[in-house]
């Protein structure tokens, strides 16, 4: 496959519903076509003879799986009659145990470790549960190698003990959750994505250091990302789509990219920061223990614990930079990411013009679109430096699903719907355009055949993204590419490959099928004079005000 990447499905808990599982990604696959393999975690079959019967059509090859599955063992004495022995095994055309613990290597060369079971609580181990030697034998599989930087993927079914610190909160209950054990393989193995199950709960941590900065040579990041079981009531995610480049094959300077949000390492925090005050949900001030370092002393040569520096991720202040008429500074910009060079969307920059502005959050901010499509189209921009909407950490992201949803209200009051595109080619900074269709011009079928249309003619084809699939899952941060979200919730995606048409986006509104208004498709064609800009944004800013979440109370 070269630097192809592979494209990979992660599902959590699947309990036996695997009819259900199977229908799920053919769907997926229909819209975003075929996925390379999918991983599960966390407990595959259920103890019900509904779930029993359901399997053995599997089993008997009355059905088939649609898709590569691979499956950890039993994390529970229910279901471990469901494998007969410890090594992995096909256990159905396309579905594969992969067995106690061990390193599956694809055609690819893509890298995944894994380990089933839970954490044993005392020898000898019950059959659904893994034990010290279980994980001592693999990481020295491993890490006996001098070429050894991490592997792509690893799988547990337990979470690991304390991922959340300097991290984004989960919501389980973190005085119980998850395996020390685990948290010192996951230290140890480096993953680039490390997938669990068995909590209930849908968890994206933000990602981790492998190094410690100016002491330590550069290494990629990890992320960890736990699911909820298949199809559970409370509509939590239980799929994640990705794509990944295996390690051996990437350029090692585009490995070890930082994006935006990382943080440090969670499981290599000194003892003065083990009793962090900043707490996360359901849990007591003492609520965790050290991770146990229990095979770290395989060899002289790996040596103990890590006792790298960490240090806590800066807390946000109360201080917002509200929608106040004339007060368009930000009050904390030093809490911002800030640019290299001169910046025209940076909202501290003295190149921005800020006349255009007409509300500001805590970490972005509108503005009347330059050179407008139409009255109402406008940019939602973060306040600080980013590239992109894969670049942003999450309180961003939270606020701008904040801004669009104040907008998408705003436009529908004035019998409108909501088109955002994102442009991330020859640009420095963010810009998410949003743009108003009267609802009685064309339906959202008609803008998305559009854009659909306009793409093949330009010999460029749009995916659509899965609906419970994010931006960053499907580009990495420094992939060129343009992305729409539609009002339906609809998302098309399509990776820059050489040259792109600046004005594309605008093009398809502009078009006879949309707006119906081609001669401003180019913002240069369509320039207002400043009083005429200051005139529109104090009339929209008018307008918006009371689906502003941002203006003072």
């Amino acid at each position: 496959m070269g630097d192809q990447p592979v494209r990979v499905l992660a599902c959590g808990d699947v309990e036996g519903r695997l009819t259900g599982l199977f229908s799920r990604v053919q769907s997926i696959q229909k819209k975003s076509g075929q996925f390379d393999l999918l991983l599960c975690v966390g407990e595959f079959f259920g103890a019900t003879p509904e779930a029993e019967a359901e399997w053995q059509q599997y089993k008997t090859g009355a059905k088939k799986a649609p898709i590569h599955t691979y499956i950890l063992g039993a994390a529970s004495p229910e279901t471990v009659k469901n494998f007969s022995s410890s090594d992995g095994c096909e256990l159905a055309e396309n579905i594969t145990y992969l067995g106690r613990r061990g390193v599956f290597t694809g055609a690819s060369g893509l890298q995944i470790a894994y380990i089933s079971g839970r954490e044993a609580p005392q020898e000898p181990a019950p059959a659904h549960c893994f034990t010290s030697a279980d994980l001592s034998a693999l990481v020295t599989s491993l890490s006996s190698s001098s070429k050894f930087r991490g592997v792509d993927i690893l799988l547990t079914s337990q979470w690991p003990r304390g991922v959340w610190h300097y991290g984004n909160a989960p919501e389980v209950n973190t005085k119980l959750c998850g395996s020390s054990s685990v948290a010192s393989l996951a230290d140890r193995l480096k993953p680039r994505y490390h997938f669990a199950g068995l909590e209930g709960s849908y968890y994206e941590r933000l990602p981790y250091r492998n190094h410690v900065v100016l002491q330590e040579n550069a290494q990629h990041v990890s992320r960890f990302i736990a699911l909820a079981p298949f199809n559970n009531s409370a509509k939590k995610k239980y799929v994640y789509a990705f794509n990944i480049i295996p390690m051996k094959n990437m350029d090692p300077a585009e490995l070890v990219k930082q994006p935006q949000d990382v943080t440090e390492n969670p499981y290599r925090r000194p003892a003065k920061d083990k009793t962090d005050t900043k707490q996360a949900a359901f849990s007591a001030a003492e609520d965790e223990e050290p991770v146990h370092q229990f095979f770290f002393d395989l060899s002289s040569k790996q040596g103990g614990a890590f006792q790298g520096r960490g240090r806590k991720r800066p807390s946000d202040g109360d201080g917002r930079g509200r929608g106040h008429r004339g007060d368009w500074q930000p009050k904390e910009p030093r809490r911002h990411p800030q640019p290299t060079g001169p910046c025209w969307f940076c909202l501290a920059s003295p190149q921005v013009e800020k006349h255009l502005v007409f509300s500001i959050g805590t970490h972005c901010y509108l503005a009347l679109a330059k050179g407008p499509l139409t009255p109402r189209h406008v940019l939602i921009l973060p306040i600080g430096h980013y590239q992109s909407v894969v670049d942003l950490s999450s309180e961003v992201v939270e606020e701008m699903e904040k801004y669009k949803s104040a907008l998408r209200s705003f436009y529908k009051s004035k019998g409108e719907r909501c088109v955002l595109f994102e442009r991330n080619y020859r640009s420095q900074h963010l810009q998410l355009q949003v743009v108003p269709v009267p609802l009685d011009r064309c339906t959202t079928e008609d803008v998305k055949e559009a854009f659909t249309v306009q793409a093949q003619e330009q010999n460029m084809e749009l995916m659509e993204i899965p609906q419970h699939t994010d931006l960053k899952q499907i580009a990495p941060p420094g992939t060129p590419y343009f992305y729409v979200e539609l009002d339906s919730g609809e998302k098309l995606y399509y990776r820059i490959q050489k040259h792109f048409p600046l004005q594309f986006g605008r093009e398809v509104l502009a078009s006879e099928a949309v707006l119906n208004i081609p001669t401003r498709a180019d913002w240069k064609e369509c320039k207002q004079s400043r009083e005429e800009e200051e005139e529109s944004c104090k009339h929209l800013r008018d307008d918006f005000q009371p689906f502003d979440f941002a203006w003072d109370d």
